[in-house]
């Protein structure tokens, strides 16, 4: 996972802007995603070895719509353009581009020709692909050949000489037969890479790189008790050795008995230096009477920082604090996607305070989940660990939905415990993303025994997903989420009515808040 080379995609709104940095880093290319605005100067200053313009919901033929900066025309290195992509590149070289009668979209058949070209080389003549547009290439502009049909819309078009080549389909998703040839067409065929980016080159790249920024100064690494955080850790320790301190705090909002379980696995089976810091009353004190899920992340994400600053402090020396802040976390906090809008604050990106006295190590800030999955592998995690389900930043904050108490606290956690105890019983629990309760701001009437009950709703929740920027919900056999209904309404006092959530991201999110 070196940067020797890289691929950037400018982001012009799409669903699947994620998905091709994906398909591309499956490759074994690195990739980033800027948003379509980035200046020249950005996009040069990474040195791509090729450019893709990704979809979006736009038309180009509205005056408003979003276009690069005009200087990526003249990149000398080639240039991939994806659905709204493609027809940016049509315009921009003199093409027409017109209104469809109607928007196509799902499945299509992609026949290739009349003219062979680089891209869709080595492809059957004919294949299904995914298409999500409602204009089309009328006229090709001069210079460029059509290499792929779909009925009468153009469906692919090349110019070899100013290598730019052009798609209206989606080849990053699974609905496409072709997909992944096609990108690997454009990564080592067109732009020369050689798929040099591996996990052993990331793990050695990132400690070079944390000791050059810490030098010779003391860092504190805040510790969750997930994948995220140990191996940003891990790294980090293998960087500057004893000069790291880990902290792991109790914010009152932690599973059922995790706090005690961290401890004892970071310092018996990791032998890292972990600190552990009681600061229940501190946390639940500032959310006592909130309610508003972005307030509560900006809460907590603030009070996380404080408490690390205070024990850097007490340390002496520590000038620097490591995050466990992965790719996903920037793109949904940060709007990197062109138009599209933030989608939350995670607590480590867009909930941190403007003013902190530590300076920020987050040696996993460009991965994906799955692939620091890969990197806690390269460094001896083992595989219980390493296939931990996620929790949030904000714990059970954002799982219990409305204000927080000790009694919602309580309950939510007992319920939890029931639902992870029963998945893992199923033997399901590898074979899933996450899953997890939640408790709905909700009071049913129920009938306990011979009494009227009105009790609280616990929505539980199981997804599958790869990184988390898409999922779907897990089709949890009956029998298990029998057992664990049963068990949730009679083990767990305030409850008298569990729900399952069927609801995949997007529309939703896997976290309720």
């Amino acid at each position: 996972m070196c940067h020797r080379e890289s691929i950037l995609i400018l982001d012009f709104g799409s669903q699947y802007t994620q998905l091709i940095a994906r398909r591309v880093r499956e490759a074994q290319v690195y990739s980033e995603i800027l948003p379509c605005t980035a200046p020249w100067d950005e996009i040069t200053a990474h040195e791509p070895q090729g450019i893709i313009l990704s979809g979006g919901p736009d038309s180009v033929l509205d005056p408003a719509s979003p276009r690069p900066d005009a200087r990526i025309y003249d990149f000398s290195g080639p240039v991939l353009g994806i659905c709204y992509g493609m027809q940016i590149l049509a315009k921009r070289y003199g093409g027409q581009v017109e209104p469809g009668q109607q928007r196509e979209y799902g499945r299509a058949h992609l026949e290739c020709g009349p003219t062979e070209g680089q891209l869709l080389k080595g492809l059957p003549r004919h294949s299904v692909v995914w298409m999500s547009h409602g204009d089309h290439i009328a006229a090709l502009p001069d210079g460029f050949k059509i290499t792929g049909r779909s009925g009468e819309i153009v469906a692919a078009m090349e110019d070899d000489h100013r290598q730019r080549y052009a798609i209206q389909f989606h080849p990053e998703v699974v609905h496409t037969d072709a997909g992944r040839e096609i990108l690997s067409n454009f990564l080592f065929k067109i732009c020369g890479c050689r798929g040099e980016w591996t996990t052993a080159s990331f793990v050695q790249h990132s400690v070079d790189q944390i000791r050059a920024q810490v030098g010779k100064s003391r860092a504190v690494c805040g510790l969750s008790g997930g994948i995220d955080s140990t191996v940003a850790a891990l790294l980090v320790h293998e960087a500057i050795g004893d000069r790291l301190e880990c902290i792991f705090v109790d914010n009152g909002l932690l599973r059922k008995d995790e706090y005690e379980e961290v401890l004892g696995n970071f310092r018996d089976r990791m032998h890292l230096p972990v600190v552990g810091v009681d600061s229940r009353q501190r946390f639940l004190g500032r959310l006592q009477g909130v309610e508003d899920p972005e307030l509560k992340r900006k809460i907590i994400g603030e009070e996380f920082i404080r408490v690390f600053e205070e024990e850097a402090r007490r340390s002496g020396r520590a000038t620097f604090l490591v995050q466990g802040t992965l790719y996903p976390d920037v793109i949904e906090s940060v709007s990197v996607r062109g138009p599209s809008a933030v989608i939350k604050s995670h607590h480590n990106v867009g909930g941190l305070p403007e003013q902190m006295d530590l300076e920020l190590v987050e040696p996993l800030r460009e991965l994906f989940k799955d692939e620091v999955r890969q990197v806690g592998r390269q460094l001896g995690l083992s595989e219980e660990f390493v296939q931990r389900h996620p929790f949030p930043g904000p714990g059970l904050a954002v799982r219990i939905l409305g204000e927080i108490s000790p009694e919602r606290l309580r309950i939510l956690r007992e319920a939890d415990a029931v639902v992870v105890e029963e998945i893992r019983s199923a033997g399901l629990y590898a074979d899933i993303w996450q899953a997890f309760a939640v408790l709905l701001p909700v009071r049913s009437v129920g009938v306990m025994g011979d009494d009227r009950t009105y009790e609280n709703t616990i929505a539980v929740r199981a997804v599958h997903s790869l990184d988390g920027m898409t999922a779907d919900w897990v089709h949890l056999p009956y029998e298990v989420l029998g057992r664990i209904s049963s068990r949730i309404v009679n083990e767990v006092s305030g409850v008298n009515r569990v729900v399952y959530d069927i609801t995949s991201k997007p529309p939703g999110t896997i976290e309720w808040e």
